[in-house]
């Protein structure tokens, strides 16, 4: 069986629709992806440099997180359907310029609010150009090429992710934090000249576009992270954060109300929830990737404020985690063609559960070999089950015209999981010594268990897709 490359044209894909470069499509999508994981990663390390650069608060440090991920988490639906609609080329493409150009206002940043206001940006960016490199991947091979070419996506995407935290770390070791958002330039040009020259054009057209549902998704995820970010950094449910959790959970209901009166208009359209599958893993990569989002950001953080350990450091800590979930990724891919989704996605939770159940060893002057090590590879291995299928299960589960609306509608899941688990997580950050150590462990186990009900899940509801997929979408 032929093997795919990333950076061969000689590659035998199997390109649908005529694409004469499928090898150098898969490299713009690889490279924009990278975008967003490498960003998300590298500012994680950077959290304590850049509050003291900048005089932030805990729940300061919380937003310059939230204010990337909210406008992700949100618009990621609108970004998958405005490239069904005005052609996926154009929309990666102009997600990629717009990261950019963020990326450099955040490294311009002369106060809080000016990198608050950049990271909104990139996050509207990033919501662009995800589901629209995924779903130009999809659309460009079919059947076992799509699983190999989506497992080397995931692989590539994973390598990016551990490049990102120690090169992050040494950036601002030696340089400062400022330089962590200089890298994202070279890697968004490079990309902006593959896909401008070589990605063909698809689906134009092909559906409206929902606004209001966009806008009311917005203002609810929104008002729901302001509220929890307000909870757990108090504490506690003042007058504030009560009306917040109201609002969101009213604009929420709203929400679904205009999605389900849109019918197949809408960016979210109700029927995906007809099937069982589509249920299972809309709640497995909600609890999952949660679960992940909240330890991944605490992690690097205590190992700083309580551990004692320089950014740098810190970063070379989570290495092994995209490392092995880069080695693995290529492999699962086509396997999933061939055994189904349930097996792997069922196996990878539980074992990503044990894993961050395995991060309570993590304490002050505990050796990283048998703290941090253990836990970090169990959480690799489980993941390297997980990523490649859960991808390939998504875009398999709807028609081909609207596979940029269900890659949104997967990735929104995902980050808004870790939205909500970010904004929880103030009451870790905004402990100190060994209450810290004490939270972070709290932390851990609690994701430890939404990893293994998200295994659950997948056994459970999953059966339907254990049979090889249709070399097409359905």
């Amino acid at each position: 069986m032929s093997t795919l490359h990333p950076t061969s044209d000689s590659v035998p894909a199997t390109a649908k629709g005529g694409a004469a470069h499928p090898s150098l499509t898969l490299v713009a999508c690889i490279l924009a992806s990278s975008l967003a994981f490498i960003d998300g990663s590298v500012t994680n390390v950077a959290l304590p440099a850049i509050g003291n650069d900048l005089h932030a608060t805990p729940a300061e440090l919380q937003w310059t997180i939230n204010a990337y991920l909210l406008p992700l988490s949100a618009l990621l639906l609108l970004g998958g359907a405005a490239g069904d609609h005005y052609g996926r080329r154009k929309l990666l493409i102009g997600g990629i310029a717009l990261f950019v150009l963020a990326s450099i206002a955040c490294a311009m940043a002369a106060d809080l609010n000016l990198l608050l206001g950049a990271r909104v940006v990139q996050g509207i960016g990033a919501a662009i150009l995800l589901p629209n490199s995924l779903a130009v991947l999809g659309n460009s091979f079919e059947g076992e090429e799509r699983g190999r070419a989506i497992g080397t996506w995931a692989a590539a995407s994973s390598i990016a992710g551990a490049v990102g935290p120690p090169l992050g770390g040494w950036l601002v070791d030696a340089i400062g934090w400022r330089a962590i958002f200089y890298i994202n330039l070279p890697l968004g040009l490079f990309a902006i000249l593959i896909a401008w020259r070589y990605v063909r054009e698809s689906a134009e057209g092909a559906l409206p576009l929902d606004w209001p549902g966009a806008i009311s998704a917005t203002l609810a995820l929104g008002a729901l992270t302001w509220a929890l970010t307000l909870w757990s950094s108090h504490r506690a449910i003042d007058p504030s954060a009560a009306i917040g959790l109201a609002l969101g959970l009213a604009l929420t209901a709203l929400f679904l109300w205009i999605e389900h009166h849109r019918g197949n208009r809408a960016m979210m359209p109700l029927a995906m929830f007809g099937s069982r599958a589509f249920v299972g893993l809309t709640l497995l990569t909600f609890f999952l990737y949660g679960a992940l989002g909240g330890l991944f950001l605490l992690l690097p953080y205590v190992l700083i404020q309580a551990g004692g350990y320089s950014a740098l450091h810190a970063g070379f800590a989570l290495l092994p985690m995209p490392l092995g979930m880069g080695l693995a990724s290529r492999i699962m891919g086509p396997l999933t063609v061939r055994v189904g989704p349930r097996l792997p996605l069922s196996i990878g939770s539980l074992v990503v559960a044990l894993g961050l159940a395995a991060l309570v060893l993590v304490n002050e002057g505990a050796p990283y070999w048998t703290s941090v090590f253990p836990g970090i590879l169990l959480i690799a291995l489980g993941m390297s089950c997980v990523a490649a299928p859960l991808t390939t299960a998504v875009l398999a589960s709807v028609e081909e015209s609207h596979t940029g609306t269900a890659s949104g509608f997967n990735s929104a899941i995902a980050r808004t999981g870790g939205l909500i688990a970010i904004a929880i997580a103030g009451a870790v950050i905004a402990a100190a010594g060994a209450a810290l150590i004490t939270a972070f462990h709290h932390a851990a186990l609690v994701g430890a268990a939404l990893a293994a009900l998200s295994g659950v899940i997948a056994f459970v509801t999953l059966g339907e897709l254990s049979a090889k997929p249709k070399s097409q979408p359905r």
